[in-house]
């Protein structure tokens, strides 16, 4: 495993210097403070800071184990999923078995909160955690970068530069993916595609799908190869998106200016946006493992597209958005468990929605609505 140091998550025994590194780090504690108490944390920064640290110190006393971190981290996440959740549900665990490792391939909508749900509810169905795929993109904060690999997260490389050094990034990644699964039997989380889907249309990039096999050995036929990845495409769908405002507006600017340039640290902050904000209803769909006779990537990605649009669980915010666009409601399935789709049920759904819209700026709801109501249009378009 020594070839893959520099990617991996961290081992056990890396786990205590870790945590007292983070244990003195303000910047971690200050960014905790504004999560718990937003409010007090600007004015008063200085004075929760210290009792932050205190009680973290408190909480990580006798971690000692990659294990001991993720318990701490699921009373975190429980009392997010209280605090910004009204549902978390999930659908297709009964077709994977517990004893085997798969490469789970999602939909991206948020950077944190996607493999947090997957893991999530992965956990409480009896299945071991993930190993999360994770751009160094996002790492610009030391804190960050060591909280994500304590929590098994490892690294892609999408800082490397020139076609050399790219592909022997990819193939080191393909080949740790590969390593995990088959020899380590440890599941996996990869997201179909390098950032979010702003525009709330999930489409695989095949350059995903083309790293898993560039550590395949040339005798090895290409179908066995991906059916050894055992691939499961994931959907998540949330009722609200916590960032929707946010990514309105750099697509707003992409059209009209031609490009976006992030402020320093932006993916931190929504990364922050999306563990705090309002989400409603949030489900995990799993899809079936991959295993056709696959010949090549267009045949793997056409299969992942196909499920993680049909398995996609509609809320009635995109129902909403849809009718805004044109004029009449979608005749499909909402929510989970799935009921048909009533005017005369949504009113406060209606309301809010359209109080959420006064609220974003004239010229990006448009935008906004487009986002909430694609996944509509693209369940529509495989009718």
């Amino acid at each position: 495993m020594s070839e893959f140091d520099d990617i991996r998550p961290y081992d056990d025994h890396e786990v205590r210097p870790t945590l007292e590194r983070l244990l003195t780090n303000t910047e971690l504690a200050d960014a905790v403070a504004r999560l718990k108490f937003p409010r007090a944390a600007g004015p008063l920064g200085w004075l929760l800071r210290p009792i932050v640290q205190r009680v973290m110190r408190r909480q990580m006393r006798g971690v000692e184990s990659v294990l001991g971190f993720q318990e701490v981290v699921k009373g975190y996440m429980q009392q997010m999923i209280e605090d910004t959740t009204t549902a978390l549900t999930t659908s297709g665990l009964d077709r994977l078995d517990r004893d085997s490792a798969y490469l789970f391939v999602s939909n991206h909508r948020d950077i944190a909160m996607d493999p947090a749900f997957v893991n999530w509810t992965l956990y409480h169905g009896g299945f071991h955690t993930l190993r999360i795929a994770i751009g160094d993109n996002l790492l610009t904060k030391d804190y960050v970068a060591d909280l994500m690999r304590l929590n098994k997260s490892f690294i892609v490389n999408r800082s490397a530069k020139g076609p050399r050094e790219k592909l022997k990034a990819a193939k080191k990644l393909s080949a740790y993916i590969h390593h995990s699964i088959v020899e380590e039997k440890a599941n996996i989380w990869i997201a179909q595609r390098e950032g979010r889907a702003k525009d709330g249309k999930d489409k695989t990039n095949s350059a995903v799908v083309g790293m898993f096999s560039l550590s395949r050995p040339k005798t090895q036929p290409y179908a066995e190869y991906i059916r050894e990845l055992k691939i499961v495409p994931v959907t998540i769908s949330y009722e609200w998106d916590p960032c929707d405002a946010a990514k309105a507006r750099e697509l707003h600017q992409q059209r009209t200016s031609g490009s976006y340039q992030k402020a320093e640290h932006e993916d931190v902050k929504s990364i922050a946006r999306g563990i705090e904000g309002q989400k409603g209803h949030v489900h995990v769909a799993f899809g079936e493992p991959l295993a056709a006779d696959y010949q090549n990537t267009d045949e793997v990605v056409a299969d992942l597209d196909r499920q993680i649009v049909e398995n996609y669980v509609l809320h009635a915010t995109n129902c909403l958005a849809w009718e805004r666009l044109n004029g009449d409601l979608p005749e499909l399935p909402y929510s989970y468990p799935s009921r048909p789709f009533s005017a005369d049920e949504l009113g406060d759904t209606r309301q809010q929605f359209e109080l959420h819209l006064a609220n974003i700026p004239a010229d990006h709801r448009q935008t906004v609505l487009e986002m909430y109501a694609n996944p509509v249009s693209a369940q529509l378009g495989r009718r």
